[in-house]
């Protein structure tokens, strides 16, 4: 029975959701130490972790059975995401479950940084009246610089527009049509660090966002802007920030995630007197911890019993209802790419894949996994449709992608060429009623074979006989033929069969049919 681990403190309705799946074996195990998780990783299968469990590349490496790790929240910081990918391990986060939550923590930081609420709170609270000196300011009609229009960001973006405030927005991948819908500016990184009053950071921690908030950034921002930071630690460069405050060029800041976190003794940016700070509370409110808690409880188990992939950050992300269409085409690309790699000979350089027809419709980036997972199992063990695209970038594989709305002779075609040291190859895949595959193209052959098990793939001169010289050698071997489909090329006079057999013959057999003069190939797929 798959076993889910849970790793670091949930809410008990996601707890109740791994508890009642038939098939699994929950342990609820949070606060485990990093020595503890390795010891008993190798013997899960899905692991649930907030902030606190650690996935380290030693940890994955451990993990001879995890299929998926699910992340109650957003930041994946603490996942070694390129080692999850290489080992074929999905990583899920829940990007939707504390929008709101995370959006308001961000404009509650804003609205108390230009109006000094905490210090004139503490302030009072040590018996203290200094009205003048708590003089802060006024939002409306100041101009609120976005970083990042994703999810979050474009919650923060409509409860500052409803402030009344001017919003621009830096997001390379921020169309100039979704900034219009937004009603939103689009800038350029330092257009707006020129033009913003308020700066707040709402994209994830990557390479290239770390330290996107540095010194050279500083020096452009306008005289007195206020930063905020309830995204990730280390977007915003802390030497850089502290040095910008004591300067004065930035004229506070308010922070709810650092570089280190928990803080560790006298934090220089706590301490400062500009700057407001809270414990990465942007997610913490018990209705955002509840919708992260059902929905990874409900993605953990659902990839785990089902194979359904939810907000998946290392491979295509399907709904169940998604996945019940593309379902037989992933089935079907994936003896596409069984088919390829076993016919090729010598190194792959490109793979194009094209969908042709209705499938055109569909997503396609998990057909075209499946087809590289079938492609590279020929020369790789441990492939799947995680580590698959990963595994071809690694080995210098060209992956093209096309699609085209009509398809002549069938309503659904999926259409794979490999190109590579030896000559091109050419096959195509078709679902028939039912949702049977069919490969209905090898080459310059037509054809209609069902890929199903040991097959005999045979290349031939257009002569009589052959088909029942093969159907004579088989029999005295003792090797039954389930199915055969037979293709004809007249422009080369040549003909290629497709037979389905029973189990793979010895290779004495296969000499004798490579032996005979008229074929000119013979070779045994297991499809």
């Amino acid at each position: 029975m798959p076993k889910v681990l849970i790793a670091d403190k949930l809410s008990l309705e996601g707890i109740e959701i791994l508890e009642a799946a038939d098939g699994l074996e929950v342990l609820n195990k949070p606060g485990m130490s990093p020595e503890e998780l390795l010891e008993v990783i190798p013997d899960i299968d899905g692991l649930v972790i907030r902030s606190g469990a650690k996935v380290t590349a030693e940890v994955i490496a451990a993990a001879t059975k995890l299929k998926v790790v699910g992340r109650a929240g957003i930041g994946v910081d603490n996942v070694d995401i390129p080692a999850a990918t290489e080992r074929g391990i999905v990583v899920m986060n829940t990007p939707f479950g504390n929008n709101i939550t995370t959006a308001e923590h961000a404009v509650a930081l804003i609205v108390s940084l230009a109006r000094h609420i905490p210090q004139a709170t503490a302030s009072m609270k040590a018996g203290k009246w200094e009205k003048s000196k708590f003089s802060g300011l006024e939002l409306y009609k100041r101009n609120a610089g976005v970083i990042g229009a994703g999810n979050i960001g474009r919650v923060v973006v409509e409860r500052l527009q409803g402030l009344g405030m001017n919003v621009i927005v830096y997001d390379p991948y921020l169309t100039e049509d979704a900034a219009k819908a937004l009603g939103v500016e689009r800038v350029d990184f330092e257009g707006l660090c020129e033009k913003a009053d308020i700066i707040t950071v709402h994209v994830p921690k990557v390479k290239e966002t770390i330290g996107l908030l540095g010194a050279e950034a500083f020096k452009k921002v306008k005289p007195g802007v206020l930063i905020v930071n309830a995204s990730r630690g280390g977007i915003v460069d802390e030497d850089a920030l502290l040095d910008a405050l004591n300067s004065g060029q930035v004229g506070g800041a308010a922070l709810d995630v650092y570089v280190e976190e928990p803080v560790k003794g006298e934090h220089p940016l706590v301490a400062h007197p500009n700057v407001i700070c809270t414990p990465h509370l942007g997610a913490s409110t018990a209705q955002a911890q509840l919708n992260v808690a059902i929905s990874v409880a409900e993605q953990v188990r659902d990839y785990v019993l089902k194979g359904v992939v939810s907000n998946a950050l290392n491979m295509p992300s399907v709904s169940p209802e998604v996945m019940e269409k593309v379902r037989p085409y992933v089935a079907l690309g994936e003896k596409l790419g069984r088919f390829q790699g076993q016919i090729c000979s010598g190194g792959i350089k490109e793979v194009e894949i094209d969908l042709g027809g209705e499938v055109a419709e569909l997503d396609a980036a998990p057909i075209a996994s499946a087809v590289l997972k079938g492609l590279l199992e020929s020369v790789t063990d441990h492939v799947n449709m995680v580590n698959a695209d990963s595994i071809a970038e690694k080995r210098g594989i060209r992956v093209v992608h096309s699609k085209s709305s009509k398809s002549a002779d069938f309503a659904s075609i999926i259409t794979t060429k490999v190109t590579g040291d030896g000559p091109d190859r050419l096959i195509a895949g078709a679902i028939f009623h039912g949702g049977q595959p069919r490969i209905v193209r090898v080459d310059d052959f037509m054809l209609e074979a069902i890929p199903e098990g040991a097959t005999l793939f045979i290349n031939n001169h257009d002569r009589p006989g052959v088909v029942g010289m093969v159907g004579q050698i088989l029999g005295e071997a003792g090797v039954n033929i389930s199915r055969m489909q037979l293709a004809l090329s007249p422009e080369s006079k040549q003909a290629a069969m497709l037979v389905n057999i029973d189990s793979a013959p010895v290779e004495n057999v296969l000499e004798n049919l490579r032996g005979h003069a008229d074929v000119i190939s013979a070779q045994v797929l297991e499809l």
